[in-house]
C-alpha cells in the first residue's frame, strides 16, 4: 500500500501550523462552517485529502472538525500553495481580506496544442470525403468502416458544446475576480474556442494572487 507523502510529515506540518493559530482558526470557521466563537485551534492531523482541526471554544467545550482538501493533493510540494490558498479563500469568505483582481488577459501556451493538434484533427474527421479513394483520407475511410463516418461529427460538436460549458464557468470566475467588461469577454471566448487550458489558468494566476496577498499580510 502506497503511504500518504503529506501524512508522512504531519508531525512537522502540525508543530509549523501551532505558530498559526489565527489560520486555524480561519480554517474552522470557513470550512467547517463553525458559526460559535472559538477562543483556539490545533491541527490533530494532515493528509493528501483532509486535515483534522481540534477547536477550543470560547464556552469550554471543545469540537473536531474534519476540513476536506478538494482536489487532494498531489504530494509534499502541494501543502505550502494549497494551505495558503485555502487561507486567502477562508479569509476571504470572512470578510477578513479583498478578493483578489484579475485585470489583464493571459494566454496560455497550452491552449495553442487545442487550436493547431486538437481542431485540425477533429476537423479532418468530421468532414473528410470518407468516398474519395485518395490516401490522405484513409484514416477517415477506416474510421467511418469500423465506427461509424459521423463519429468525427459528433466528436467536434461534442468539443464544442464543452467548451461552452466550461465558459459559464469561466465567466463566473471573472465576476467573482472583477476582470471587467473587456477582461472578462476575452477570458469567455478564449474558453469557448480553446476549452480547458484557459480556465485553468486563470485560476492559476488567481491563486498566485491569493498567495501573495496572504503573504503581504504575514
Amino acid at each position: 500500500m502506497t503511504s500518504d507523502p503529506v501524512a508522512e510529515k504531519s508531525g512537522f506540518l502540525r508543530m509549523y501550523m501551532s505558530s498559526h493559530p489565527d489560520t486555524l482558526v480561519a480554517y474552522a470557521k470557513w470550512y467547517g462552517e463553525i458559526s460559535e466563537p472559538i477562543s483556539s485551534a490545533e491541527m490533530s492531523a494532515i493528509d493528501t485529502k483532509s486535515m483534522t482541526l481540534s477547536c477550543k471554544m470560547k464556552n469550554g467545550s471543545t469540537k473536531e472538525v474534519r476540513v476536506a482538501i478538494d482536489p487532494p493533493m498531489t504530494g509534499y510540494d502541494d501543502v505550502k500553495p494549497r494551505l495558503l490558498e485555502m487561507k486567502a479563500i477562508a479569509q476571504e469568505g470572512l470578510g477578513m481580506i479583498k478578493t483578489p483582481k484579475i485585470t489583464s488577459f493571459q494566454f496560455p501556451s497550452a491552449a495553442l496544442r487545442v487550436l493547431f493538434i486538437l481542431y485540425p484533427i477533429l476537423a479532418y474527421f468530421a468532414y473528410a470525403p470518407v468516398n474519395d479513394p485518395s490516401p490522405l483520407f484513409l484514416p477517415a475511410r477506416l474510421l467511418g468502416t469500423y465506427v461509424g463516418s459521423s463519429v468525427g461529427y459528433w466528436l467536434l460538436w461534442s468539443v464544442n458544446a464543452t467548451h461552452v460549458l466550461e465558459a459559464v464557468y469561466t465567466w463566473s470566475l471573472c465576476r467573482r475576480h472583477e476582470t471587467g467588461f473587456f477582461v472578462g469577454t476575452v477570458y469567455i471566448l478564449a474558453t469557448i474556442a480553446c476549452g480547458y487550458p484557459i480556465w485553468t489558468d486563470l485560476r492559476k494566476r488567481i491563486q498566485n494572487a491569493r498567495i501573495e496577498s496572504v503573504m503581504k499580510v504575514e
